[in-house]
């Protein structure tokens, strides 16, 4: 496991790269992070995915950023749908699909404002798979969906501001016929696959989990959620019939 510095532009992006024991070739993974950015928890995710079989790059989006500005720089991408952060998750990508011991299929996964991501990246066709943990549906999803790459969604049923989000989305994507696994987990909140204890939190975060209900880590739904997406995965990233 190591970081490295992916061109963008005129610019470094740090990486954090996790790699599978023994020979590749194997598929890649493309994670993207929380609101907290390059975190314990982010690095956990690509080393739980890297044991699992795949050559996972985990790109920091806010690199070089502070706080606030990137979070304007979320909003003002995802409005337009192209920007810097589009930049980097694509930097991310050709260095997946490059790297010496790729087997060519990638796919990506995200949580919360990643988890977002990675529904708008879903339908431009570079990416094999998505999974989408607890991340907002544009408002046309009905439309931008319909040319999708399978997708496996997990949600909170706890969580109020995504109330009905899993239903709709797996609505959406019966009628756009993309193969998909969307669950809702009863008892569950926000944020549930995402285990922060190790990261100092900045205060705006608690205010707004103060605010909006935030959310908390729940082991056996995240334990179920994981087991799911690899099999997903596995269907898509590693079968040959894919």
């Amino acid at each position: 496991m190591t970081t490295i510095e992916l061109p963008v532009s005129d610019s470094k992006l740090s990486t954090y790269i996790a790699t599978p024991e023994g020979e590749g070739p194997w598929p890649g993974v493309c994670v993207i992070h929380d609101a907290l950015g390059m975190s314990p928890d982010l690095r956990n995710q690509a080393d739980w995915l890297a044991n699992a079989g795949y050559l996972v790059a985990a790109p920091d989006l806010f690199d070089g950023g502070t706080f606030l500005g990137c979070l304007r720089t979320v909003m003002r991408d995802f409005s337009r749908r192209e920007g810097i952060l589009f930049d980097r998750v694509e930097a991310a990508r050709q260095w997946l699909m490059q790297h010496e011991n790729s087997t060519g299929k990638v796919g990506v996964i995200g949580f919360c404002f990643g988890g977002g991501f990675a529904l708008l990246l879903a339908p431009r066709g570079d990416f094999s798979v998505a999974s989408v943990n607890y991340g907002p549906l544009p408002k046309d999803a009905e439309e931008f969906l319909k040319l999708a790459c399978p997708i496996v969604g997990s949600y909170g049923a706890a969580d109020h501001t995504l109330k009905g989000a899993a239903a709709r989305l797996e609505n959406i994507l019966d009628a756009a016929d993309v193969d998909h696994d969307i669950k809702e987990y009863p008892g569950t909140d926000h944020a549930f696959m995402n285990d922060h204890s190790e990261t100092k939190i900045p205060f705006l975060i608690h205010v707004i989990s103060f605010v909006f209900g935030g959310g908390e880590y729940n082991p056996e739904s995240t334990k179920d959620a994981r087991k799911r997406i690899l099999a997903f995965f596995a269907k898509h990233l590693k079968s040959s019939e894919n």
